[in-house]
């Protein structure tokens, strides 16, 4: 699966882990030079605390568009630090 963005690959991975619909990303699976920290937090019932990422292409930004679970709930380990994506960014099976 990929991530993409802009016609930017964000992320590639074959061990992405689906949660509720979402495909979410090993970290080293990531181009970190398109992520940037986010100070937006929010949270889920089941999952805990989750942070957010914002997206920088080619100076176009693209705010809160990724989150992860840093220290998730237990019942969402298999996701701990994994990246899932939303606002238009695309998920492709590559």
């Amino acid at each position: 699966m990929q991530a993409v963005w802009k016609n930017t690959v964000l992320a590639d991975s074959d061990n992405c882990e689906v949660v509720e619909g979402n495909y979410y990303f090993p970290p080293d699976t990531l181009s970190m030079e398109y992520f940037r920290d986010s100070d937006t937090h929010t949270n889920c019932f089941w999952k805990g605390q989750a942070s957010y990422y914002d997206i920088v292409v080619a100076g176009e930004i693209n705010r809160d568009a990724a989150w992860y679970y840093p220290s998730p709930a237990d019942k969402a380990n298999r996701i701990m630090g994994y990246v899932a994506f939303w606002k238009g960014i695309e998920i492709i099976d590559n």
